[in-house]
């Protein structure tokens, strides 16, 4: 059975201006690597659909979708925070964005493939219930997890997010639900300034420090996410892929490779097939750096497809 590839054109059209670091560029160097790498033919090649407001609204405040909205600006850029921008395309490409981990969980759910990649942006982990923030304007991932939840019934999921900023936004939507799992690492003291003592059961965020490499990757999995997982037995895992923790990605400081990346995506299999019927989502978060961002992407998804 195929993984599944999900994107959509209207991604390269929103841009936040030419020195902004989540560029369009992005979308062009994953899917430039996994085309170089013939990857790209064996995948399960989907387009995004848009999100509706019922499904944002399962994450998301009502106010705060009909203010994003209102927001949109018909030229130029509109800025949502001091990191935030709209252009003319941004909300049809935020919209596209959260669909495509609706479809991805549609697709998994259905059967029609064991796993999917969606190469989206505007990422979203950093969007809170009721506020943009991070380069981020809905949560894609959470709103994929309430998606499992709420539509296909699913009573435990899953939510790993190894970006190197701690996924706040994430945290917020799911702090109080605990049929949702939450797994994190993050590089500390670093944006966004929290999660290290705002874990409790059901969220797991272990800070790491500047230089940290796979050998402390490995060693939080085993110790912390692991157990935690073991005990939950998810019955899907949704991934927030942010590849900014690559050791040649200056928008942080941990020192990741392709060869962490590799191990981490074969571990959340084995724990997906043992508990989940394999069903994982991932979904693109940071990653800056765009050659490690291919080559890390590429690594990630070879190990989801097992070519």
């Amino acid at each position: 059975m195929h993984t599944a590839y999900i994107s959509h054109e209207e991604f390269l059209k929103h841009d936040m201006g030419p020195d902004h670091p989540e560029c369009p560029a992005r979308m062009y160097a994953v899917k430039d690597q996994l085309i170089a790498s013939g990857l790209l033919d064996y995948l399960s090649q989907h387009q995004a659909p848009r999100a509706n407001k019922t499904q944002l609204a399962r994450v998301h405040s009502a106010d705060y979708i009909d203010w994003v909205f209102a927001q949109a600006p018909n030229s130029g850029l509109i800025d949502l925070d001091g990191d935030t921008a709209m252009n003319a395309y941004t909300l049809d490409a935020a919209l596209y964005a959260a669909g495509a981990v609706v479809q991805a969980v549609d697709l998994v759910m259905a059967g029609q493939v064991s796993n999917a990649f969606c190469n989206v942006r505007p990422p979203g982990h950093h969007a809170k219930r009721t506020g943009a923030s991070g380069f981020c304007i809905f949560n894609n991932v959470a709103v994929g997890a309430a998606h499992a939840l709420h539509h296909h019934g699913l009573e435990r999921v899953a939510v790993i997010d190894f970006d190197v900023h701690h996924g706040d936004g994430t945290q917020d939507i799911f702090q109080d639900d605990d049929r949702v799992l939450m797994c994190s690492i993050f590089q500390h003291p670093y944006y966004p300034y929290c999660g290290a003592d705002a874990g409790n059961a059901h969220i797991i965020n272990v800070p790491l420090a500047a230089g940290s490499d796979g050998e402390q990757l490995r060693a939080v999995v085993t110790d912390h996410w692991l157990p935690a997982l073991e005990r939950f037995q998810p019955q899907m895992l949704l991934i927030s892929a942010g590849f900014d923790a690559h050791r040649e990605d200056d928008m942080g400081g941990l020192a990741l490779r392709e060869a962490d990346y590799l191990w981490l995506t074969e571990t959340l299999k084995t724990v997906a097939k043992r508990h989940a019927q394999g069903r994982i989502v991932s979904a693109l978060e940071g990653g800056y750096a765009l050659h490690a961002l291919g080559r890390s992407v590429m690594t990630h998804v070879k190990c989801l497809s097992e070519l």
